[in-house]
């Protein structure tokens, strides 16, 4: 059985590296160090290596964020199967296990507050049939991540299916789907999101038939030291609260109902024979804003689709689509000079997101801005207000995004202090330059 320990110092200014640590002793109970063991499998959901070697996702975030607010360093051990992980917290070998389903045995652990609903989904190649019920996927060449969670409920399902086959394999969804788009595989199995999140790379894919659905909880041995069970309720009441946990399922797929899959192919397409002709443009912005040129091209796509010469029915005209106003602001001599545009249009951009409150964090502040690129910066200002009158946290994007479109309608715009305009549509902008980012760092790391 493969066994990883990856161990990551808290500081204040991040992570660090430091090395690996023992797994098959016992560790201190909670408080008597200040080291926080967290087991957890390779193919966790929402858990996993970025291609630098460090670690994102969902269930990273969270732990992450509760071990800065206990004060103490936190080690992972990552292991291959979901009851090797379990059999290590039943010996005392860490003190949570997290990414996976609910466990069987619950007489054997105690479980923390649920966090999150996951669907568990095969996805099939839309170049065949897509299958109407379990039956169909016997005798076909179907694979899982080894010891994920959907892995454990194929071989719950096997037991009323006993023809039910699969290969588990030492890959990550992503990669499975990948497979599946390659058509070397008939069917991957996968959560909803993996498939969601894949489907913006991969448009001959989609999902096919809905297995169980999950609940995502930390779990426990049975004899837990009090103190942390109760910390951990205390952060998952806290972060539910103050919006934090919907300011963090935000971030990983809030963007994933966005687009179409005709929108992503056309998309893909205009990257390979358009946005070569502007990339230095884009790079030129980074370089003069600190704006991710990605994220500067996306908003360009969003705008223009790249066109240079592209106008709106209001006027704005361009790569970055600039008023008239903003352009002489920004001291541009033609609006359709892509250069010019380009440039103007992360600047304008970055003065939006200087001029937020401190109090508007990243990723938020971007995204924040990003609607104000589109509707205005006194329009996010009576959202921000609309935000306090209905007791959500306005420095949240994800709650904007609730606000925004109530400025179009009378009973809330006539209370505020800019009047109408169309919040949907700095939603429905923002919610697509951040789909489209996603695609163009996934096609251009850097």
């Amino acid at each position: 059985m493969r066994v990883f320990v990856v161990l990551f110092i808290l500081f204040f200014s991040g992570f660090a590296l430091t090395g690996c640590g023992s797994y098959d002793k016992p560790v201190p109970p909670f408080g008597v160090s200040d080291e926080l063991v967290v087991i957890t499998v390779e193919h966790a959901e929402n858990f996993y290596q970025n291609p630098d070697g460090s670690y994102s996702g969902l269930t990273f975030d969270l732990v992450v964020q509760f071990a800065r607010e206990l004060g103490v360093k936190v080690r992972f051990i990552i292991m291959q199967q979901p009851e090797a992980a379990l059999a290590a917290l039943s010996k005392q070998r860490g003190h949570i296990v997290v990414g996976l389903d609910r466990p069987d045995e619950l007489s054997r652990f105690r479980l923390g507050p649920v966090y999150k609903h996951t669907h568990h989904q095969v996805a099939f190649n839309t170049q065949n049939f897509k299958p109407k019920d379990l039956q169909q996927l016997v005798g076909k060449k179907v694979e899982v991540s080894i010891g994920s969670m959907q892995e454990q409920q194929l071989k719950r399902l096997k037991q009323s299916m006993p023809d039910l086959t699969w290969s588990a394999v030492d890959l990550p969804s992503d990669r499975l789907l990948e497979k599946l788009a390659k058509e070397k595989i008939e069917y991957a199995v996968a959560n909803a999101t993996q498939i969601k999140q894949a489907k913006h790379f991969h448009t001959n894919i989609d999902s096919g038939l809905e297995l169980e659905a999950a609940s995502s909880q930390w779990i426990f041995p049975r004899f837990v030291e009090n103190e942390l069970l109760s910390k951990a309720r205390d952060f998952f009441a806290r972060i539910q609260q103050d919006g934090a946990l919907r300011q963090l399922l935000d971030n990983y797929k809030g963007h994933l109902h966005q687009l179409q899959v005709g929108d992503i192919r056309v998309f893909q397409e205009k990257i390979r024979t358009k946005l070569p002709n502007y990339q230095k443009d884009f790079i030129q912005a980074e370089e003069l804003t600190e704006i991710d040129w990605r994220l500067i091209a996306a908003l360009s796509y969003q705008e223009s689709h790249w066109n240079p010469r592209a106008k709106s029915t209001t006027g704005v005209r361009g790569m970055m689509m600039l008023t008239l106003d903003t352009a002489k602001r920004m001291n541009v001599t033609s609006r359709l000079d892509a250069q010019q545009n380009i440039l103007a249009g992360a600047r304008y951009l970055q003065i939006l997101k200087n001029k937020l409150p401190e109090s508007v964090v990243e990723p938020d502040r971007t995204w924040i801005a990003l609607a104000a690129y589109n509707q205005g910066y006194g329009h996010i200002v009576d959202a921000r207000a609309l935000a306090r009158r209905f007791d959500l946290n306005p420095d949240l994007w994800v709650d904007l995004k609730k606000t925004l479109p109530l400025l179009s309608k009378p009973q809330y715009f006539e209370t505020l202090t800019y009047g109408r305009t169309r919040g949907s549509e700095a939603v429905t902008l923002t919610e697509s330059v951040r789909a489209y980012y996603k695609i163009l760092r996934k096609n251009h790391t850097r």
